[in-house]
Parts: structure tokens; C-alpha cells; sequence
């Protein structure tokens, strides 16, 4: 499994859990929106090893959106949910990718 592939189930559960109605809201107010920043960058490095290695990258482009207008309460919550999806998706066509690669 290449490592952009691990860095989108990474970003994907991390996305999961801030879509989680009130808790993630929380996680993030209560940590000054530095959750937020954070995945920024992890989406961006994603991204980078993503079209790297050739694979998908609507999970890590979702999801620097999802982060830069994450602050606005209930749209910010469904961008992190439908972040997860498209990065778990994205992850799940990456490592069948990969497996099929001939070296």
C-alpha cells in the first residue's frame, strides 16, 4: 500500500470524525479551528503524493475545501462527512489500483 494511499484512510477517518454532529464542532472549538489547519496540510501532502504516484485525488482536493470553509457550523459538518466518504472511497480505489499495478 503506497503511502498516499494510508494518508487518505488517514485523512478519511480524521474527516469521519469531524463530521460528527456536535462532538466534531466541539473538537474543533474547542482546539481554536488548529484541527482545521492541520488537515489543510495533510490534504495538501495527499495531494501531492497522490499526483505523485498517479492515483486519485478528488478525497484531498474535497478535502482543502472542506477545510478552508469548515468554520461555518452545519456546512462545515456536511463538507467533513462527505470528505470522509469521498477519501474512504478514494482510498478503497487506490489499494485495488495498486494491487493490480504490474511492476
Amino acid at each position: 500500500m503506497s503511502t498516499s494511499t494510508i494518508l487518505k484512510w488517514i485523512t478519511g477517518a480524521c474527516e469521519a470524525f469531524l463530521g460528527i454532529p456536535f462532538l466534531g464542532g466541539i473538537f474543533i472549538l474547542a482546539n481554536g479551528w488548529v484541527p482545521l489547519i492541520v488537515m489543510f496540510f495533510l490534504h495538501v501532502i495527499t495531494l501531492v503524493l497522490s499526483v505523485r504516484a498517479g492515483e486519485n485525488k478528488y478525497g484531498s482536493i474535497t478535502g482543502i475545501i472542506t477545510s478552508i470553509i469548515g468554520w461555518i457550523p452545519v456546512v462545515g459538518m456536511i463538507m467533513h462527512i462527505i470528505t470522509a466518504l469521498l477519501s474512504f472511497v478514494d482510498a478503497g480505489l487506490s489499494s485495488k489500483q495498486n494491487k493490480t499495478k504490474v511492476y
